[in-house]
């Protein structure tokens, strides 16, 4: 008899947890998963004359993705620009996630060595650029790499170069953007593993006569890992998407796939060919999401 009564108010509890968690998950079909919905069957959809869609089921928005159609005989090629573009989101999003490791590591790693006193102060320092708006961080960034900004006009006063140095409106102007703009996401969580790190771990391994590279490989760096792998995924999710910054640094010339899908929803007024691209950016950046689950789950089962 008890155990029907533990067992009776165990699902009399779970039922109250769905209950109370409906709410949410409703905001979340509707909110997040209906407008996803609509994407995905705008992809399968013909684009009308001027904008919009007719319903009327067509493939070509999804051939269109990475093939094109010759306009006399109909035959399909590669599309080499959007191959061009999506190379180069992931190429730029790739170096941005490594970049940012390479300068976030160092500071996360100062920051979790600091007296707990100050640790805050320091956190509260990376966390300033969050306070801004993207599109003003992204205009500083402008004013600073311009022919006429800080870097050449210091460079020319200390005889360095003869003529301004064309950052702007390249890949490495939209490198530095995304960088300066996502390596907050990068130090957060590189540092909350680095502050559960038990630092006795690295005097014993100095008194074994390790060496500081050593202790880096073999000590430092796996047991950060998890804060890693999170921050290369935060990272390299939204400059796989970014828009405003290659927008503003790139000039228009160096779209990544984020500035193709406005194109195509905008002045291209082809919204299967918008839909379909949109969805094939959600797919990469789920693959990205299932590495990290995976690498996460990998981790907990060797740890735990």
């Amino acid at each position: 008899m008890t155990a029907e009564i533990v067992s009776a108010e165990r699902k009399r509890a779970v039922r109250n947890r769905w209950l109370l968690s409906l709410p949410a998950l409703l905001i979340i079909l509707f909110a997040a998963c209906g407008p996803l919905l609509i994407v995905l069957v705008y992809s399968f959809l013909t684009p009308g004359p001027y904008g919009d869609v007719q319903w009327q089921p067509s493939s070509d928005g999804w051939i269109s993705v990475f093939l094109q159609r010759d306009i006399f005989d109909d035959t399909l090629s590669l599309a080499d620009a959007h191959i061009s573009i999506l190379l180069r989101s992931l190429s730029l999003s790739f170096f941005t996630t490594m970049l940012t490791l390479i300068v976030g590591f160092p500071t996360a790693y100062f920051i979790a060595t600091r007296p707990e006193r100050t640790r805050e102060l320091w956190l509260f320092l990376i966390t300033i650029p969050f306070w801004t708006n993207l599109l003003i961080r992204t205009f500083a960034v402008l004013e600073i790499i311009r022919n006429e900004g800080l870097i050449n006009t210091v460079l020319m006063r200390l005889g360095l170069i003869e003529r301004p140095v064309q950052i702007l409106f390249t890949d490495t102007a939209i490198l530095i953007g995304m960088v300066y703009v996502y390596l907050p996401l990068m130090v957060l969580p590189i540092y909350a593993s680095l502050e559960k790190l038990d630092f006795r771990l690295l005097e014993a391994a100095y008194d074994l006569y390790a060496t500081p590279a050593k202790v880096l490989r073999r000590i430092i760096l796996p047991l950060s890992t998890p804060g890693i792998v999170a921050g290369s995924i935060l990272v390299f999710i939204p400059s796989l998407g970014a828009y405003v910054t290659p927008t503003i640094l790139g000039g228009g010339k160096n779209l990544m796939i984020g500035n193709l899908i406005e194109l195509q929803f905008g002045q291209g007024r082809n919204w299967p060919l918008g839909s379909a691209l949109s969805i094939t950016l959600m797919i990469f950046v789920m693959a990205a999401l299932l590495v990290y689950v995976r690498n996460a789950g990998s981790k907990g089962t060797q740890h735990g």
